[in-house]
């Protein structure tokens, strides 16, 4: 169900070490309810670990909601662990995952030529900043109707809209637009320009590795 998982962004420069207290990602909830006590599963890593406590503007929260910036402190997880782009989601309620590749619909705002398959810019959705290979140009469809207007086509330029299969060639956490449309949008980057802009409509999930953070221990 929309708005039951817990995504907190952990955007560069925002994971202290703080003495007495231990690590602390700041980020902002966007979807979901965070509380001390909830287990987190940091992706695309395989990072676990339970949230301590939770604060904002140095008040400590019994529970932070969607809009919240937030400081969380978690535990036995270095600050090196957690990187720009990971996504803070709840164990028990269909945690986050990276993926393998992700289907989208784009809009070429500005290119100078073509874009054809292998093409590899740089996508920006959420704090995420990673390059993403153009895997095939699935078809070519109307703007306004969003009908097929031509399958696999061999290019697409300025002015045309597409849907496409993207490949990230780094771990990446992503979402479609329509169930959370804070990881479902985003923008594609190169020479120094915004080129393209997109929403993701479907995504193949990827199943992370061991675990490298201690989980709580069962009491």
């Amino acid at each position: 169900m929309k708005g039951k998982r817990i995504f907190v962004f952990a955007p560069k420069k925002s994971v202290y070490k703080i003495g007495g207290i231990g690590t602390v990602p700041v980020g902002r909830v966007e979807t979901g309810i965070l509380k001390a006590g909830m287990v987190l599963n940091f992706a695309p890593s395989a990072v676990v670990s339970e949230c301590k406590s939770v604060e904002m503007h140095k008040e400590v929260l019994e529970e932070a909601r969607p809009g919240d910036n937030i400081g969380f402190n978690v535990k036995n997880v270095s600050v090196k662990e957690i990187k720009r782009g990971y996504v803070a989601s709840d164990t028990k309620n269909e945690p986050a995952k990276g993926c393998s590749k992700f289907t989208a619909q784009v809009i070429i705002l500005n290119h100078p030529g073509e874009i054809k398959n292998g093409y590899t810019p740089v996508l920006d959705c959420h704090t995420s900043h990673i390059s993403c290979k153009f895997l095939n140009i699935d078809s070519k469809i109307d703007k306004r109707s969003g009908k097929v207007v031509e399958e696999n086509p061999k290019a697409i330029k300025s002015g045309d809209s597409a849907l496409v299969s993207l490949e990230p060639k780094k771990p990446m956490v992503v979402e479609t637009f329509t169930e959370y449309p804070p990881l479902g949008r985003f923008a594609i980057r190169d020479m120094r320009q915004t080129i393209a802009v997109g929403i993701i409509k479907s995504v193949e999930k990827k199943e992370p590795g061991a675990v490298t953070a201690k989980a709580p221990a069962k009491k």
